[in-house]
This record gives structure tokens, sequence and C-alpha cells, in this order.
């Protein structure tokens, strides 16, 4: 069976797009079950995709159409079957599914509900299609795919203008990204003479390539990645992202368009391995990132907002393993850069599905300042995010705890094998010490965003509430350290669990956030026995790592403190953090404000573009309209001026002038 799927791995992208296509046609009949075509195909391919799994040991290739057959260049739609290909559509489709259904419930109602699900069909189409490609042109194409998606789903409800502003700014920073792809595409096909996986990632032709050519095409590579998956200095998009309908949020922050470029970067592992400086770009970049979206994650006061941070944090950490694959160790980072990549597609799912339940239960608020204590109203809800938020943290024995540390161990290795490969050890020596660092602070993030929403006194949101200003008590305390409480006048109307469709997603997501990193977990091997079959994996070096509990326990303490602090604080209503944010008000509003970066980014490029759009819009209308206002007057002049007085209604005057016409005419014919 699995042999025969091979052959037909194709079905994988076709099904979410037959599905995407039936809604689309005939969304408008089905009405409320317009969801189901979508549901079915990308369950159908997520059935597809596991039985693919166990074919995954023998790489195999599949011709399904060509596209491209000029003279000098042959582009087929080669569809490739391996460890890191069937790891990413297990992934994908699965995740796609539980969003799409957990979608169903929380979209009813929608207008734009059949148009929201074929966008989400199409949106797995070309994810899917992505992680299938055997060329960098088809993946390319397929990257474009997801950008387009990510543009609609993002800017879904359109006639809102955050939501608008939003599409439109993912839209362009990810163009910025795609430029760097497209230069690595024009470069390898000027080195390489083809742009197949086969070829341009095979180690021989790879090492025998120049330095300079080693290390920008590598770097131009990462440089898409930086956009895709949201990393310094192309990261702002993906905070924005969250103005799209929530299982959008976790469809583009969970399993889709984030992870391709940290996809990108481990499919091309053996390019990247030849250029270690550019490998210590993509871990300093990414610890930088990591740091940074903790620090701004810790007073986000919108829930969705903080899990975005946490989103850019994690692809950072991602980012960190797979910068750490260097010397002996570049196999080792890759698993554990894709390993946290898998295990965070789960508990991040749960936690934006999580968030879309308080959402759809708070009457579409999401500030936490405007409610808390809704454990006793939302039990499900309260105890998957949990879950979720203990995965994320580290906590053993739930997802998280497995790959974040091995993203750790691939750190410090690298710390040991940077001088074999001239780098200096101290700067693997300081990101790990600022990956521990980010661990504490996101597990304190975490536990903020959680005791603030379900733990405390009950409070729902009410149109009379009272938006707060930064600076002020950002746990709902007033200068005496009292609890407010403010009920709504309607509680019967919000604050109920959300429905079955919604909730037995968290259940599934909570049951796979817990099980994953103990069944394919460092002790099992089962996940780097399936990434070995990877061809551009099984050709790095792979070392032999002794196994230390310091890292685990060093990395546990981060967690647990974390979270300890977050309940002090947090959970027991402690008035210290609004003491905190008024006389370290400098500091938090630096947190707050997200270091200005978007102010800059619209001081620096946004400004001066609508400036020079005004200055050409100026020049269009006044000069070069002006000038063809000019040149199309000399005509009406000339012809008011000496052709209009002909035109006097005498016929013996007309009969003349056709006279003297046609003498001129046939003197000039007898003179020539």
């Amino acid at each position: 069976m699995s042999e025969y799927l091979v052959q037909h791995c194709w079905l994988v992208p076709v099904l979410p797009l037959l599905g995407a296509v039936l809604t689309a046609v005939t969304g408008r009949f089905l009405g409320k079950w317009a969801h189901l075509p979508v549901v079915l195909g990308t369950g159908l391919a997520c059935l597809v995709s596991l039985i693919l799994l166990g074919s995954a040991d023998h790489p195999s290739t599949v011709n399904v159409y060509d596209w491209l057959n000029l003279t000098d260049m042959h582009v087929s739609i080669l569809f490739r079957i391996d460890g890191l290909t069937a790891m990413m559509l297990g992934m994908v489709t699965f995740v796609a599914t539980l969003v799409a259904v957990f979608a169903a419930g929380y979209m009813a109602g929608d207008p734009g509900y059949a148009r929201f699900f074929a966008l989400v069909g199409l949106f797995v189409f070309s994810m899917t299609g992505l992680v299938l490609s055997s060329n960098f042109v088809l993946t390319y194409a397929f990257w474009e795919g997801v950008g387009v998606c990510s543009y609609l789903l993002v800017g879904f409800w359109h006639s809102k203008h955050s939501a608008a502003d939003a599409a439109k700014k993912a839209f362009l920073v990810n163009r910025v990204g795609d430029v760097g792809f497209a230069l690595a595409i024009f470069w390898m096909w000027s080195v390489f003479g083809t742009l197949d996986y086969d070829t341009v990632l095979d180690p021989n032709r790879v090492g025998a390539l120049k330095e300079s050519a080693q290390f920008w095409i590598a770097f131009l590579l990462f440089w898409a990645a930086t956009a895709k998956s949201a990393q310094i200095p192309l990261y702002v998009w993906l905070p924005d992202a969250m103005e799209g309908p929530t299982p959008v949020s976790a469809l583009i922050h969970a399993a889709t368009m984030v992870t391709a470029g940290v996809y990108l970067v481990a499919r091309s592992s053996t390019l990247m391995a030849a250029a270690p400086a550019v490998q210590l770009i993509v871990c300093a970049i990414g610890c930088l990132t990591a740091l940074i979206a903790a620090l701004i994650g810790l007073t986000q006061t919108d829930l969705k907002r903080v899990l975005a941070y946490s989103t850019v944090s994690q692809l950072g950490y991602m980012f960190m393993a797979l910068g750490s694959g260097i010397g002996p160790v570049a196999r080792l980072a890759v698993i554990a850069g894709m390993f946290h990549l898998f295990t965070h597609a789960f508990f991040k799912a749960l936690l934006f599905l999580g968030s879309g339940s308080v959402m759809h239960s708070m009457g579409h608020v999401i500030d936490m300042r405007r409610f808390s204590g809704l454990r006793q109203r939302m039990p499900i809800t309260c105890w998957t995010f949990a879950i979720g938020g203990l995965a994320l943290s580290g906590i053993w024995p739930l997802a998280g705890f497995f790959s974040k540390d091995e993203v750790l161990i691939a750190i410090a290795s690298a710390s040991h094998a940077a001088h074999d490969v001239g780098l200096p050890e101290w700067t693997y020596q300081l990101i790990f010490v600022t990956a521990l660092i980010t661990a504490g602070l996101t597990a304190f993030y975490t536990g903020r965003a959680f005791f603030l929403t379900f733990f405390g006194p009950e409070k729902l949101p009410s149109p009379n509430d009272p938006e707060a200003e930064p600076g002020e008590q950002l746990a709902h305390h007033d200068h005496h350290g009292h609890a407010h409480d403010h009920a709504h006048d309607h509680g019967h109307a919000i604050g109920h669990e959300s429905p079955p469709i919604m909730t037995v997603p968290l259940i599934i997501l909570a049951v796979c956030s817990v099980g994953v990193g103990m069944v394919f977990g460092p002790w099992s091997g089962s996940f780097e026995e399936l990434l070995a079959s990877t061809p551009s994996l099984s050709a790095l070096s792979m070392e032999h790592v002794e196994h230390s509990w310091l890292v685990p326990i060093l990395g546990t303490l981060m967690g647990v403190g974390g979270l300890g602090l977050s309940y002090v604080l947090y959970g027991l209503r402690s008035p210290v953090p609004g003491i905190l944010a008024t006389r370290l008000k400098p500091l938090y509003l630096a947190s707050y404000r997200k270091f200005w970066v978007d102010e800059v980014y619209k001081a620096l490029f946004v400004m001066p573009t609508i400036i020079l759009g005004d200055i050409a819009a100026f020049l269009d209308m006044y000069l070069v309209d002006g000038l063809v206002r000019l040149v199309a007057s000399v005509p009406k002049a000339v012809g008011t001026r000496f052709f209009a007085p002909l035109q006097n209604g005498l016929v013996q005057s007309y009969a003349a002038i056709t006279a003297f016409s046609l003498a001129v005419l046939f003197l000039i014919l007898v003179l020539w």
C-alpha cells in the first residue's frame, strides 16, 4: 500500500486543492457545510502522509509532470519522498486538519465562511507542495503560493483596516526575503547548471565550489528564510498576522508558513554546513531574535500577541539549532532544530486555538486586562492551554522539554566544535547562556498569560471597561493590591465553554503535546532514524555526544523558575508588577512598545516610500499629464484655426476645394 502511494504522493497536495475548488464552487449551496470538502480533503491528505512515513526509509522521486521543457532548461514537477519530507507532510496535514475542524465552529455564521475554507485548502496545498518539491524552482513556486495564501488569509476581514494593513505588511516584507531566494536560485543555476536537489546538495559538488560561492549561496538562502520564518530584521510581519481569524494564526504560526524558512535551511544543510561563517550568522540572528521577541512578550496584554511573539522567539530557537550545525555535530544540530519544529507545531497550535476559544467565549475580546478567572467557566480550554504552556516552557515530560534540551545540547556541542572550523568558541558559549535566559523568559510570559486569563477573580469583559494605558497596573490591581472585579452585565451571554467541535481538537493537540516528545524523543531514536534517510542530512558529520544531565537540569530550572515567578506575581495577584511597571517605566515602555521597531521601519522605509509616491503622483499629474494635454491641444488648435472655417455648409465651396485638391494631386503625379 505504501509503495503504491509513493507513486501517487501527488495526492497529498491535490486532495486539499480539490477540497478548496469544491468549496469555492459549491460553497453557496453547501451553506454551513461548506467546510466539509476542505476538512475531508485535508484529512485524507493526512492519512496518505501517515502511510507514506512507512516508505521514508527509501528515498524516491516521482515525476508528476514536465513543467518546462526548453532547449537549455528542463524543469519537471518532481516530488521527493524522504524522511524530512514525510515528517513535514505528516505534521502539516495533521495540524491543518485539526485547525480546519476547529475553524468550522469558530467561523460559523461568518459571511465569508466558504471563502475562508477555500483559502485554507489552497494554503495546505501550497505548503505540502513546497515540502514535496525536488528542485529549487518548484520550491520557489510553492513558496510564493504560501505567501499569496497568507496575504489572503491574514487580510480575510479586509474591511477591517488593521487586517488589511497586516496583510500588506506580510506580503511586502516577504517579498524582500524572496529577492534573496531568487538570487540564490540564479547563482546555483550558474554554478551547477541545474536546480535539482540531488545535484545541488551533493557534498562533492558543494565542496568543489569556491568559498565565495559557498558563502553567498548559503547566506542568500538564509536571507529568504529570515522573512518566511520571521527572524531579525524581517520578523515584523508575524505579530501583526494575528489580525486574521485565529485558526489562520494557528496555521501560520504552527504548521505552515513560518516553518517553510526553517525547512529550507534544513533541506539545504549541505550548502549551509560548507559555510561555517554563515552558520554562525544563522545562530547569532536566531539567538538575538529569540531574546528580543521574549522580552517583548513579557509585557503584551493581547493574548494572541503574546503567542505571536512566542512563535518568533521559538523560531529563533530553531535557527540557533540549525546554526550550530558545524563540523562533527552538523547532523545532530539539524535534527535538533527539526525536532523542535515538529514538537512546536503541536503545542503552539494548541495555544493559538486555545486563545481562539477564549476569544470566542469573550465576544471576540482578547485583551487580558478585560477578563480573568475563566478556569471555572472554560475548564477544557483552561487545562489544555495549561498543557500547551507547560510544553512551551520545556517542563518534563511534555514535548517541549525534549526538543528544547536537544537545541541546548546542539549549541553546547557547537561551542566545543567551533575551534575545528575556525570559529571562536566564546560565540557559541554566549549564545548558549542567552538561550538559557530566553528559556526562563519564555516560561515567565507563558505563565503570565495563563494566570491572567484563567486565574484570579472572575471578570468578564464589559463595554464600559476603560482600556488600561501602558504603565498602569498589569495585574489588574489598584495601588493597594486589591483586585477589581468587574462583572459583565450579560454574563450569561458570554463566558461559556466552546462547543465540542472546538474543544475536541484542543484535547487531541494536548495529548500530542504530551506524547510526541516521549514517543519520538532522543532515547527512542525514531526521529533521528526518520531524518537520517534524507540524503542531504545523511551526508553530514555525526559525532556521538556524551549524555550530560547538566543541560536538561539547567533548562528545567529556568523553566520552573519562570513559571514559579509568574505564579507569584500573577497567579497570586501581587502588586509588584504594577509597581515595577511604574518605577521602571522606560524599560517597561520599551518592551510594551516592542522597542519601537515598527516606528523605526516607518521612519526609514514607509515614510520615504510614501513621500516618493507623493512626488511621483505630483509629477504624473502636473508634468506628465500636462505635457499630454499640451500635445493633445495642438491638433485642436490647428483644426480650429485653419480647418474649421472650411466647414461652412456651402456645396459650391466644397466642390471648389475638391477640384483644387485634385488639380494639385494631378500636378504632383505628373511632376513625379
